[in-house]
């Protein structure tokens, strides 16, 4: 497969193009005048969406979907090599590029902000494009989620910044030369990827070293695989400028508080060079969100947007789909959609919300989670299941696969064995259509339901919250 970016990207076809990564480049490109096509595996609304832009999308794969004269073809890590798309490009000499490597085009001749991290990513990259385009500076955005508002994860601004989410899943975020890094957290994941810490230690590294001269780190001073990425850096020659942010007291930008307000957080940052001390309303739940927040504020900060201005603008951020997003409520019971799939995300989201529910309220959570990977699954497990102790009651689904094939002996009971053991009332489920009823039959008014997972959990929301307004339920 040649990395190498075409001359042209005229006529891009992209295998996959529903992908929340691809898309959002596919939409770019669209508007800045490209014939964009593509495939994907099904329909979906961001093919609507695309189709509403010009773009060409097909439903499944097949070689006569690569028009004559498409000048590339765009692939992501999880296009296999037999694709028959895949294979009509090779033999045709159509170049192949990875999405990495499109979007990197795409940022040429921009400013470009870069949000990196195992986790957060989505929702920081979320909050500083919002912020910036209520301040009037139409920047370009890709993001790996829908934005409520605007409703859409990309856009081709008239400005010089462009916010990009950096994938370190697969390595691609080492294709690109931002001015402004920011590293929210460094955990292992991506396990098909990397076998140790040091790998992923390694990769950051290889990321932050691709910063512009005279750019800027923005970094977690809590983290303890933030701060030893860090000390790397300050060990490297030409190392750029960094700025750490978080409750540590030696923190460049300092969260000083984070006031719960229901299913919003009150935040208080002060940047310690120059005492300036910001007050701004967050409007998801949890201290994660919260430093979310402040890393996107000190992003903003180092390219030159004024802070107090920053976090005015913060406010107009109302979520991004997946994230803690309400999906409605139904005979007294909320139902709230969670993407968070490897331990310490399910940790976080389940802590802001239990911090969300009044303290002299009855309600339960109750969880639908959705293992995502076998071979996270097989390496996370256990402490999947020790999360889900933190939920009154929770279901487990079968794992999402999405890229991978089945490893033997891996199964979703490697969750379930581990809550049952730290004490976790979870039910096994087998069959996903038995969810909605299950959970229905579960919840009581005050409860709080929560969907988690990366994969097709999403879409039994609307499906519970359809069976709990059903006047017939028992």
């Amino acid at each position: 497969m040649a990395p190498a970016i075409p001359p042209s990207m005229d006529r891009p076809h992209f295998i996959g193009i529903g992908g929340a990564g691809m898309s959002g480049i596919a939409k770019i490109l669209a508007q800045r005048g490209a014939h964009v096509a593509g495939s994907d595996a099904r329909e979906s609304a961001t093919a609507t969406a695309l189709r509403e832009l010009g773009v060409t999308v097909h439903i499944g794969h097949a070689a006569d979907h690569l028009a004559a004269d498409a000048d590339c073809v765009v692939v992501s890590s999880a296009i296999r090599d037999d694709n028959p798309e895949l294979v009509a490009a090779t033999e045709r000499g159509v170049p192949v590029v990875h999405r990495s490597d499109a979007l990197a085009a795409l940022m040429t001749g921009t400013r470009a902000l870069a949000v990196a991290g195992t986790h957060g990513k989505t929702t920081t990259t979320s909050m500083l494009a919002v912020a910036l385009r209520t301040l009037g500076l139409d920047p370009s955005y890709a993001i790996g989620g829908d934005l409520d508002e605007p409703g859409s994860n990309a856009h081709h601004g008239r400005g010089e910044l462009f916010v990009a989410e950096a994938d370190e899943s697969d390595r691609s975020f080492h294709r690109y030369t931002p001015e402004v890094a920011i590293v929210l957290n460094v955990e292992l994941d991506h396990h098909a990827n990397y076998a140790s810490m040091e790998e992923i230690h390694e990769s950051f590294l290889t990321f932050v070293d691709r910063v512009t001269p005279g750019g800027t780190l923005v970094i977690s001073a809590d983290h303890d695989g933030a701060r030893e990425l860090t000390r790397r850096v300050r060990r490297t020659e030409a190392a750029p400028g960094v700025v750490t942010y978080g409750e540590s007291p030696d923190a460049d930008v300092r969260v000083l508080s984070v006031v719960p307000h229901g299913l919003t957080s009150e935040v208080t940052a002060e940047f310690t060079a120059t005492g300036e001390r910001l007050t701004f309303t967050v409007s998801v739940p949890g201290r994660h969100y919260a430093h979310n927040a402040v890393a996107a504020l000190a992003a903003g900060a180092a390219a030159g947007v004024p802070a107090a201005d920053l976090a005015d603008a913060l406010a107009s951020y109302t979520g991004v789909r997946r994230r803690l997003q309400l999906k409605g409520e139904a005979a007294g019971v909320q139902v709230i959609d969670s993407y968070a799939h490897h331990p310490t995300e399910m940790t976080a989201d389940l802590e802001a919300i239990r911090g969300a529910l009044p303290a002299d309220a009855p309600g339960r959570v109750l969880v639908v989670f959705q293992p995502h990977l076998f071979s996270r699954t097989q390496e996370l497990g256990r402490e999947m299941g020790q999360a889900l102790a933190l939920a009154d009651a929770s279901a487990v689904m079968e794992i999402y696969p999405a890229r991978e094939d089945p490893i033997p002996g891996v199964t979703s009971a490697l969750v379930t064995d581990a809550a049952r053991a730290h004490g976790a009332d979870v039910t096994a489920v087998a069959d996903r259509e038995r969810v909605p009823e299950l959970i229905a039959g579960m919840a009581k008014p005050g409860d709080l339901v929560l969907t988690m997972g990366a994969g097709d959990v999403t879409e039994l929301g609307p499906r519970i919250l359809a069976r709990l307004a059903e006047p017939t339920r028992v």
